[in-house]
C-alpha cells in the first residue's frame, strides 16, 4: 500500500460490497449498508451507479472486462466467510479480523453481537476507516482496533495488550492479505494461529503460486497482476493447493475446506456462479487448530 494512504484494494472490495448491497432484498447475497460510507468520492459514485439499470449493467461489464472475476470472487467469498463464521460462532468467545481493511462484519453480522471483536490492520488504513465509520454514525465501541504493520510489528503482543486471550477459542479471519506479504511474514501469522486454543477456526485466503511465477495459466490473470502492480500493492506470496494440508499441519493447523473462486462462486450463487469466470487462482480456506 502507498505510504500514509488507505489500502486501495480495501476500497475496491468495499465498492464491490456496496454494489451488492444496492441490488436490494431478494437479489443480493448479503447486506452491507455501511460499505458505501467507507468509499472515497469517486468510488462512492461508482458503487451507486452499479445499482442503477441499465447504467449499472454497463459498468459491471466494464469492471469484469478490466479485472476478470475480481468482483464476483470478492462478493462470493464475502458470503462464504460470513457463512463459515455463522456456523462456528457459537463455540467461540472472540473474533480477530487480521488485515481487516474496510471489513464491516462487526456491524452487519448479528451473530457477532455477543463476542469481542478485534480488528488488526495497518494504522493508515485503520485511521481512515474509523473516521469514515464515525461520519456514518457507526458504533466504534463494537471493535477493539489494533494498529499493526505485519512486516515489522509484533502483532501477537499488540493483540494481547488489547485484551485478546489466546487460551480461549477464537475465530480468526485473514481475508485478502497473504499475497501482499513476504513468506516469512505469512509463516509468522500461520504459526501464531496454530498456537491458539484447540478448536479455534482460522479462515484465510491465498493465491495459487502458479499465477505469480507464470507456471499455471488462469483466465484473466495477467490483467489482475497488472492491476495490483499498478495500484502500488503487488502480490508477493502464493501457495500450491496440493501442498496446503502439509503446510498447515507443520504450523499446528488442520485443513477443513479449500475452495477456489470457481468453486465458492458456485457454492454461494448456484447455477449463476457456474457462468462466472476469472480469479480461479484465488482460494478461500477454512482451517482449525489441531489437537496434535
Amino acid at each position: 500500500m502507498l505510504q500514509h494512504q488507505p489500502s486501495r484494494t480495501a476500497e475496491y472490495m468495499a465498492m464491490f460490497r456496496a454494489s451488492e448491497h444496492a441490488k436490494g432484498a431478494g437479489r443480493r447475497v448479503f447486506t452491507d449498508p455501511l460499505a458505501v460510507a467507507l468509499l472515497p468520492g469517486n468510488l462512492r459514485l461508482s458503487a451507486k451507479l452499479l445499482a442503477v439499470r441499465p447504467v449499472g449493467e454497463m459498468l459491471t461489464r466494464y469492471i469484469d472486462r478490466q479485472w476478470p472475476g475480481a468482483r464476483t470472487s470478492g462478493i462470493a467469498r464475502t458470503r462464504l466467510i460470513d457463512d463459515w463464521i455463522g456456523e462456528s460462532i457459537g463455540q467461540a468467545e472472540q473474533v480477530v479480523l487480521l488485515g481487516a481493511g474496510f471489513d464491516t462484519r462487526a456491524w452487519r453480522l448479528k451473530s457477532l453481537d455477543a463476542v469481542r471483536i478485534y480488528e488488526v490492520d495497518h494504522p493508515d488504513t485503520a485511521s481512515v476507516k474509523r473516521r469514515r465509520l464515525q461520519s456514518a454514525g457507526a458504533d466504534l465501541n463494537k471493535v477493539s482496533f489494533v494498529a499493526v504493520d505485519f512486516e515489522v510489528d509484533d502483532f501477537d503482543m499488540r493483540l494481547r495488550e488489547a485484551g485478546f486471550d489466546a487460551t480461549r477459542r477464537a475465530i480468526v479471519v485473514w481475508e485478502g492479505v497473504s499475497q501482499y506479504l513476504t513468506g516469512d511474514a505469512v509463516c509468522r501469522v500461520m504459526r501464531w494461529a496454530g498456537r491458539l486454543a484447540k478448536g479455534s477456526q482460522f479462515i484465510f485466503t491465498y493465491v495459487h503460486e502458479g499465477v505469480l511465477d507464470g507456471t499455471v495459466a488462469f483466465e484473466g490473470a495477467y490483467k489482475a497482476i497488472a492491476k495490483v502492480n499498478g495500484s502500488g500493492e503487488p502480490w508477493r506470496f502464493g501457495l500450491l493447493p496440493g501442498e496446503l494440508p502439509a503446510f498447515l499441519r507443520e504450523r499446528g493447523l488442520k485443513l477443513v475446506s479449500d475452495l477456489n473462486a470457481n468453486e465458492y462462486r458456485e457454492k454461494v450463487m448456484g447455477n449463476a456462479g457456474r457462468c462466472m469466470q476469472g480469479y480461479g487462482f484465488y482460494h478461500t480456506v477454512l482451517a482449525e487448530v489441531s489437537d496434535a
